[in-house]
């Protein structure tokens, strides 16, 4: 074979295998696009447009401020494919992404006509500005004004219109949502505030009482029981937050319980069994106590007997189960779905039907409180907490 022959059936091999390792390539690529679930041009275009939504999501859920704003206008920007977008409170415009930022001003005097679709030009003496034309759509929170949003473009475009109002509505509901979160803070914390005001005149008064009885007998006694009390209302009357560790709930639970030994002697037999690993198990603030000062009510102060309450925490893999029990005189299954449903009357306080709402409210309906209870029969109640929650992180 001639040198030259040699030289054509080499570069035919070189041509075959760049061939083949193209192919390949493009194999692979279409193989990984196809695992990844998103192989046609529709299904990718889908995806980038859902998890771009989803990134401008989180910044707009903590309420419309300068910050959040500029966080969201740059992922909202690309959904639109504009060259610029704007995002405004009711005064001011708060955050412009992309190009002909000197436009603010003129953009901001279209402010006070945002209540509902406008589109204006925009003059410019810089020939090279991309922004000529714009469209200002506003934003509602429970049907009330709640700002607008401004996409830019170098000419009029109806597409442009109806994506900008499709985004705005949108940012709506994010916006909305955050009133939502609010108004649900509020009631949660009205909720506990409820359950201090309960705790308050009651439980300080007798804790008081007792503590004055060993001043004169026993005054080493009468200081020890103070600095519990000073422990356990300073942790219930805290303002740090709506949740808590099971090892506080259960340092502050307690100290109720010193409290209540001092009342009621060697009337009251008081067990508890904790597993060590549940104890940094999150949970709502003031979420345990109440349902020990329901097993000390229904287990003593009812009763002439002695009473045992016992306290039980346990592991039981992905959650934490908590059972508080008493031997108490118990109640009458009607009587308890009175109390669950706030309707046990003006001396049954808010305990139990508190705590059940709260815990639905935080882990789903199938957290509630699970009690099982009868004249005579002693009550106990039972609660389930996921160790790992989102909504619970302190």
């Amino acid at each position: 074979m001639t040198a030259l022959g040699t030289v054509v059936l080499a570069v035919a091999a070189l041509g075959l295998f760049a061939l083949g390792a193209a192919l390949g390539h493009a194999a692979a690529r279409r193989q990984q696009e196809n695992q990844a679930g998103v192989g046609t041009p529709v299904e990718r275009a889908t995806f980038h447009t859902l998890h771009t939504a989803s990134l401008a999501a989180p910044p707009l859920r903590a309420g419309l401020t300068p910050d959040t704003a500029r966080k969201a206008a740059r992922r909202l920007r690309p959904l639109l494919g504009t060259v610029a977008l704007a995002l405004a409170d009711e005064e001011a415009v708060l955050a412009w992404d992309g190009a002909g930022d000197h436009h603010r001003a003129a953009a901001a005097a279209h402010l006070a006509h945002a209540t509902r679709t406008r589109t204006f030009t925009l003059t410019c003496p810089d020939a090279r500005c991309p922004v000529r034309w714009g469209v200002m759509v506003p934003l509602t929170v429970d049907g009330r004004p709640g700002g607008a949003l401004a996409a830019f473009a170098g000419h009029e475009s109806a597409v442009v219109v109806r994506a900008a109002e499709e985004v705005a509505r949108w940012v709506s509901v994010q916006l909305e949502l955050v009133d939502l979160d609010r108004a649900r803070s509020s009631v949660i914390e009205a909720e506990i505030k409820a359950l201090r005001a309960q705790i308050s005149p009651h439980f300080i008064y007798n804790s008081l009482a007792s503590i004055a009885s060993f001043v004169r007998t026993d005054p080493e006694r009468a200081r020890e029981l103070l600095l519990e009390f000073a422990d356990f209302t300073r942790y219930s009357f805290r303002r740090n937050g709506d949740f808590t560790t099971l090892a506080e709930e259960l340092r502050s639970i307690e100290q109720y319980l010193e409290l209540a030994r001092a009342r009621f002697g060697r009337r009251l037999e008081v067990t508890l069994r904790i597993a060590p690993e549940v104890l940094p198990v999150t949970l709502p603030f003031l979420c345990l106590q109440p349902l020990v000062e329901n097993a000390l009510k229904h287990g003593l102060e009812e009763s002439v007997d002695r009473g045992r309450i016992t306290i039980t925490a346990e592991d039981e893999g992905t959650e934490a189960r908590v059972v508080i029990e008493d031997d108490g005189v118990g109640m009458d299954p009607q009587r308890l779905r009175d109390l669950l449903r706030g309707r046990g009357g003006p001396s049954a306080g808010i305990g139990l039907s508190n705590v059940d709402m709260r815990l639905r409210q935080v882990y789903g309906d199938d957290h509630g409180l699970v009690i099982e209870t009868g004249l005579g029969a002693g009550t106990k109640i039972t609660v389930r907490l996921p160790k790992f929650h989102p909504g619970s992180a302190r």
